[in-house]
């Protein structure tokens, strides 16, 4: 269960938002709603303990994220918006190097399975520097097919997506959430999702 408590953020002298909260169980989603500049990515980052909250508290499992650290993390996958690949590497040497920042094995066949059901068959070897804006986002979210965590947090995760890209992480996160997983995503576009489907509104 992850659950938010009373969170404050506040950026210089502006309050984005203040006495934040909410509760998901296993099977349920979060999508957090707003303006640009209104405090959905700061939300995402005190939830996987990135930055700290003004006030307030973000708890896994009846515990403060703070006091689990390692524990919290091996649970955690953030695709951010901040891509974080390397451009002088290929689409499979970057994921394999980000499953194993995260303590997992995965094989070539393994990566290469995830880059092809994201749409990126035939582009295992390319540099990443070669690939188009919503194929290197593609690359990122294929994450999503090799890391074992009961929680991911997605910043923006359809933008430069096409029709059929999008509808592809759709059924990943439904799938996810059929398998007892929890989700939170922002997004300014449309999703409906099989799963359980909370909505919060930030900066009003």
């Amino acid at each position: 269960m992850l659950e938010a408590i009373n969170l404050d953020c506040v950026r210089g002298e502006r309050r984005l938002f203040h006495n934040l909260s909410f509760q998901l169980k296993a099977g349920e989603c979060l999508l957090v709603r707003g303006e640009n500049g209104s405090g959905k990515t700061s939300l995402l980052r005190m939830l996987v303990g990135l930055t700290p909250a003004a006030a307030g508290a973000v708890h896994w499992q009846g515990s403060p994220i703070k006091q689990l650290g390692d524990e919290y993390r091996r649970e955690l996958l953030y695709c951010g918006h901040p891509l974080g690949l390397k451009d002088a590497l290929s689409a499979t040497e970057n994921l394999i190097s980000s499953v194993a920042l995260a303590d997992e094995s995965v094989t070539q066949d393994g990566v290469h399975e995830a880059l092809r059901q994201a749409g990126l068959q035939g582009r295992e070897h390319l540099s990443v520097r070669a690939l188009s804006q919503g194929q290197k986002r593609r690359v990122n979210l294929a994450r999503l097919l090799l890391q074992r965590c009961a929680l991911w947090v997605l910043d923006e995760p359809l933008t430069a997506l096409d029709t059929q890209a999008s509808l592809w992480v759709v059924r990943v996160i439904d799938q996810h959430l059929s398998n007892g997983g929890i989700a939170v995503l922002t997004t300014h576009q449309d999703l409906t999702l099989a799963g359980t489907t909370h909505v919060i509104r930030v900066g009003v």
